[in-house]
């Protein structure tokens, strides 16, 4: 009798076991994923900026709060008016160095060392920096450590110490960067192809070399931050877990008596423009199996008012259902990434660029099919379903903007720095969803113009067959070479090429 019952238990697990497979099947099979272009999106969401307080010291540093008490966190950025497209030609370098060492150099109260110690011991952060149009100071702690972080976070700013050791150290770090520039195709190919279409003397595409970062003196490093580090510069936003009024009263402490120097500095923009009106170029590469490639001209601003239909035409291009995927990669089969990009800028022209990566053996075919892409949409009309795909990609997307009050902030701030109005990316969104395909197609004539695109190829010459001389006109070869500085005992242990 005990078998028996045994027997049956048995065979009635048997029986659950496949009723639950089944159960567990059906969902499966009933929700068969769709095809991308059977995708759609629901309404926007509605975006709301957070409430902030916008003033200005007597210093003329901007000041932004915004509270945020999710957490017990606060953090800060101070955007600062300068950027290495100031710094001297022959000192290329020179900017990102000072915003290094401005925070590894210790400040005039605290050593390196010890702020490094009592910052790792509270979790906090204090970082500084300087990019191509800007540079920014910055800070995360805790709530309970927030006037001690900001007192150091302030100290960083007004009263960086530029050790000598930091400031040697930093130089040695910039030298191994460019040692090493060369080692990765895809850096050579955005480096050299900024070159080609700035030029490479211009502020936006020249580079370090060993010559320049020698030139760098701790007197060059001071000078740099005393010209642009200045309240009059900077536009300091703070968000979090913070009482407004306290929060007050600690900048007022920390930076009223900031004073700006008595000079003026000239606020001109570096201009730019395009240096090879088209033409065809190889960094030839012996050793490589595919080659990057790159093609495109100088763009815009964001300023442009036909910017949003360009964001439009790069939703038309790119992506899962772009025009570009869709040929190249998906019916030619020719790369397995591919791109082309309406890029602008704040305040300087853009790119338009186009490009990815293929087999040497497909070179060819993958420039010339990007060429016809790129004309096709200059000269046909697109559908209404890209139109309402790329659309909706954008608009959709657009939440993302504000996922968090820091990132909200920031963008208030960055805004002001150029010169934008704050609801600079509510208008964007407003004449995304305004843009027709006519808009699309007057935009595609108007800016992409194929006579002045430059083909920028990182390739093996010999591998890539066709020749790149099919695709019309001479071949320059771009040489990619690392100079070594003079007499200088790094030349045996610096690698190039």
């Amino acid at each position: 009798m005990k078998k028996r019952f045994q027997s049956f238990r048995a065979i009635g697990l048997v029986i659950v076991a496949i009723a639950l497979v089944f159960t567990f099947r059906m969902p499966a099979i009933a929700q068969t994923p769709r095809h991308y272009d059977e995708l759609t999106f629901s309404a926007a969401p509605t975006i709301k900026i957070p409430e902030y307080e916008r003033y200005q010291l007597s210093n003329g540093m901007v000041v932004y709060l915004m509270e945020d008490r999710q957490f017990p966190l606060v953090s800060g950025t101070a955007l600062i008016r300068t950027g290495s497209r100031l710094e001297p030609p022959d000192k290329v370098g020179l900017a990102v160095i000072t915003g290094t060492v401005m925070r590894t150099g210790g400040t005039q109260q605290h050593p390196a060392d010890k702020l490094d110690e009592i910052l790792e011991q509270r979790a906090a952060i204090v970082e500084t920096s300087i990019g191509m149009d800007s540079g920014t100071a910055s800070f995360n702690a805790l709530s309970q450590d927030i006037d001690l972080v900001f007192d150091l976070f302030a100290e960083v700013i007004r009263y960086p110490a530029f050790a000598s050791d930091k400031i040697e150290l930093a130089k040695t770090q910039r030298r191994g960067a460019i040692a090493r520039r060369n080692d990765d195709p895809g850096a050579i190919a955005n480096r050299e192809f900024q070159k080609l279409i700035y030029g490479e003397t211009s502020p936006y595409a020249r580079i370090e070399e060993y010559a320049t970062i020698d030139r760098i003196s701790r007197e060059d490093i001071i000078n740099f931050y005393q010209t642009y580090v200045r309240p009059d510069r900077t536009i300091l936003g703070i968000v979090g877990d913070f009482d407004p009024a306290q929060m007050k009263a600690a900048i007022e402490k920390a930076f009223g008596d900031w004073q700006p120097p008595s000079t003026k500095l000239d606020n001109a923009i570096p201009p730019a423009s395009q240096k090879y009106q088209g033409g065809v170029f190889l960094v030839d590469r012996p050793q490589l199996t595919q080659s990057n490639i790159r093609i495109g001209h100088l763009g815009g601003d964001f300023r442009n008012p036909d910017y949003p239909a360009l964001s439009v035409l790069n939703g038309v291009l790119n992506g899962f259902g772009g025009r570009l995927f869709n040929d190249l990669r998906s019916r030619q089969g020719l790369a397995y990434s591919v791109y082309g990009y309406w890029d602008p800028k704040y305040d300087y022209p853009g790119l338009f660029f186009a490009g990815g990566q293929t087999k040497s053996e497909t070179t060819v075919p993958f420039v010339k099919s990007l060429l016809s892409e790129i004309e096709r949409v200059r000269t046909t009309p697109i559908t209404e379903k890209e139109l309402n795909y790329a659309k909706d990609s954008i608009l959709n997307s657009f939440v993302f903007n504000f996922e968090n009050p820091n990132q909200t902030l920031s963008r208030l701030m960055r805004y002001e720095y150029f010169g934008y109005p704050e609801d600079f990316i509510f208008q964007y969104q407003r004449a995304v969803k305004a843009t027709t395909i006519q808009d699309v197609q007057r935009v595609a004539q108007k800016y992409l113009k194929p006579d002045r695109i430059v083909t920028l190829i990182v390739g093996n010459a010999q591998a890539i067959q066709p020749s790149l001389s099919s695709l019309g006109g001479e071949v320059k070869i771009v040489d990619i070479s690392i100079p070594q500085p003079a007499q200088s005992s790094r030349q045996a242990t610096t690698k190039e090429n």
